[in-house]
């Protein structure tokens, strides 16, 4: 779908500026336990499959909706991994609009549908092992991908 008719509205105000954007990952495993991961066209580095929480829409709602646009799996969000935010997680685009994620990171079951690779969000979609994870760009710790986890959530306490 890409940006919302909100962040360009946002962005027209704005312009370029650091804005706060709320957002959701997914850890989302098939059968072999190997982690989705989607390649954005035009980028070189991986990435979860992920995106902003939308006006009125709840966390577990905007994971469903973007892992169907980018990948066209229909999931369950299961439980919070953690949440991630901070200076860490700022990110200027290439088309200069700079942003803070706050990440709320779910454990996703897949339920349905199939995956679709070179869509509109998405020019590559591949599983990987959680021992052979791709270069990506968000600064996530490297708990939130193991398979064997307690069931607390995971946050960071301090920021640097």
């Amino acid at each position: 779908m890409g940006m919302s008719d909100y962040y360009k509205d946002l962005r027209e105000l704005i312009g370029d500026e650091l804005i706060f954007m709320p957002a959701v990952a997914g850890i989302i495993r098939n059968a072999e336990k190997e982690i989705l991961f989607g390649r954005k066209h035009n980028e070189s580095n991986w990435g979860l499959i992920a995106g902003a929480i939308e006006i009125g829409e709840t966390p577990a709602e905007a994971m469903v909706r973007e892992a169907f646009e980018e990948t066209g799996l229909v999931i369950e969000p299961e439980r919070i991994i953690g949440i991630y935010g901070g200076r860490d997680h700022r990110f200027i685009y290439k088309n200069g609009h700079k942003v803070e994620y706050l990440t709320i990171v779910f454990e996703c079951s897949i339920k349905g549908g199939n995956l679709n690779s070179d869509n509109e969000e998405m020019k590559e979609l591949q599983y990987f092992s959680e021992n052979n994870i791709p270069p990506i760009e968000n600064n996530y710790p490297t708990y939130i991908f193991r398979s064997q986890q307690d069931e607390r959530a995971h946050f960071e306490r301090n920021s640097k």
